[in-house]
């Protein structure tokens, strides 16, 4: 008999159909970032799971979420409308509420990756980075107080941002590798969550944190298994408001995870 695996991200992000249209689930305090809110990819991610659960395609292509309110461990709901279905992808909006408050809107297209051919151009190579066992672990016996997400996802830096010593260096790019903790390899939804998962490197300007109000996330591929190599950077923060782009390359050299968000500092 051969003993099934049950990885966090799964357990955490699984909800159950209750009605038409309407899923619980448990937000789980697994997933808590520096301020003690939920990670917003972790909430996105919840929202995807269960519009997947509704549409043909198996594989998230597109999502944009609009996050309008923190959010915190407990029960909550899920509710999902199709928007159109059609040969290719498919299209549909969920709403995760908790206490009866909304907090994040989400509009999403899926398609099969695994079916998808066309002309292709990538003007863009990998990240070029030592081997994840000659880089640095930014969180060796560190547990950033409240940041529980820490335990769940792991990193591999060729150096240290100075942030991550108390002396910002002021350098909003970074490259390194990334994988979940347990070892659950990555997929379409997953990496909507991965893209939220580092420490913004707006941390390198000396701000006190940032908070996610909108995020896009662009699927490419269905990641191979294995570490995967990201690039993030922020070029203008302007009145308090900034933008970060992440890429997520996989273990073949694969291009498999573009996003943007927009973000305040408080």
């Amino acid at each position: 008999m051969t003993a099934t695996t049950h990885y966090t991200f799964d357990t955490d992000t699984a909800g159950t159909r209750i009605g038409d249209h309407e899923y619980g689930l448990e937000l789980s305090d697994r997933w808590s970032t520096l301020g003690g809110t939920l990670n917003g990819g972790y909430l996105l991610a919840t929202a995807l799971q269960a519009l997947r659960d509704e549409l043909p395609q198996p594989d998230l292509l597109s999502a944009s979420a609009h996050f309008l309110r923190p959010g915190t461990p407990g029960p909550a709901l899920v509710h999902t409308e199709i928007a159109r279905i059609g040969r290719r992808t498919g299209t549909g909006q969920a709403i995760l509420t908790r206490d009866d408050r909304e907090i994040i809107r989400v509009l999403a297209t899926f398609t099969d990756l695994a079916v998808a051919q066309g002309p292709t151009l990538v003007r863009n190579a990998p990240p070029t980075l030592p081997a994840p066992e000659q880089c640095l672990d930014p969180l060796r016996g560190v547990t950033p107080a409240g940041a529980t997400i820490a335990e769940r996802v792991e990193f591999r830096m060729p150096q240290l941002a100075g942030f991550w010593t108390g002396k910002p260096g002021g350098t909003t790019a970074a490259e390194f590798w990334m994988r979940f903790a347990d070892g659950r390899d990555a997929d379409p939804i997953a990496l909507a969550l991965l893209v939220d998962a580092a420490m913004p490197v707006v941390f390198e300007l000396g701000v006190p944190g940032s908070s996610t109000i909108e995020l896009t996330v662009h699927i490419r591929h269905r990641p191979a298994p294995g570490w995967l190599a990201c690039r993030v950077h922020t070029n203008y923060l302007i009145d308090g408001f900034h933008e970060e782009d992440f890429e997520i390359w996989d273990s073949t050299g694969s291009l498999v995870a573009q996003s943007r968000q927009l973000a305040l500092i408080p």
